[in-house]
This record gives C-alpha cells, structure tokens and sequence, in this order.
C-alpha cells in the first residue's frame, strides 16, 4: 500500500488530485456557473460569448495537459500562448481578481483535499497575472 503523500506538479499528480477528466469537467462547470452568478464576476463574464460550451471544453482540455494528464488541447484548437491570447482583452485588475475568485468558488465546491485545493488557486494565480501583465503591455499601460 502506498501511503506517500502526492507531490503536485509531478507527474500527473496534480491531474490525478483533480480528479481526472471528469473532476476538471465539475471545476469548469463550477468555474463557468460562478461567472455566471457572482456580481464580482460581471466584469469579466461580459469579455465571454453567451454560450459557454466552447470555453468550457477549452479550458478543461488545457486544464488537463497542465496539470500533467492527457495533453489534447493543441491537437484539438491548436497551439496557445495563455498571454498572448487574452492581449485582446482589457484584463486589469479588477478582472484578474474576478477570474480567480471565481476559480476559488469552484475550487472550494470539489472534493479536492484542502492541499491539493490551496495548491492550484496559488498555481492558477501564475497564469492569471501572466494574462494581466500581457494585456496591460498591449496597451502601453503599466501595472
């Protein structure tokens, strides 16, 4: 029996911790339906079309490869620098702020270890000041 704790970020520990596909398939879901509900979150639900599905489908997809399972999502949409793509966008702030907590939402509804949680909003946070800092340069506008 193996009782070693997971090392997240090795592996496909952190895929694993999440539940697989079908555990990434909930937090999207969870994701999306507080961008839907949460009033802090008008400010970037507006950046999105009405329909979702496509954003869910990428963003589980690239959620999957990331933290260390199947890597789909280029084969399926093609190659993405996660910066470079939302440059189209106005992420300040206030947005970025929004993204997460509406990840933190769906993160605390999983049945995620409270490590394993605690691990992926602090990794998610990379990304998201990777996309406010690209969107700010876009503009000529400092941080």
């Amino acid at each position: 029996m193996n009782t070693a704790t997971p090392v997240f970020g090795v592996g496909d520990a952190s895929y694993q911790a999440a539940g697989g596909q079908a555990g990434l398939r909930r937090l999207v879901e969870d994701f999306y339906r507080a961008m839907d509900t949460l009033p802090e979150a008008a400010c970037v639900r507006q950046l999105y079309p009405e329909s979702l599905e496509l954003a869910k489908d990428k963003l589980a997809t690239f959620l999957s490869g990331w933290l260390g399972g199947p890597r789909e999502y280029a084969a399926r949409f093609g190659p993405i620098s996660i910066p470079a793509f939302h440059t189209r966008w106005r992420v300040g702030e206030e947005e970025r702020e929004a993204w997460l907590a509406c990840m933190a939402w769906a993160i605390a509804r999983q049945d995620y270890a409270p490590a394993f949680a605690e691990y992926l909003l602090t990794q998610l946070r990379v990304p998201a000041e990777r996309v406010h800092q690209a969107s700010l340069a876009a503009r000529g506008e400092q941080p």
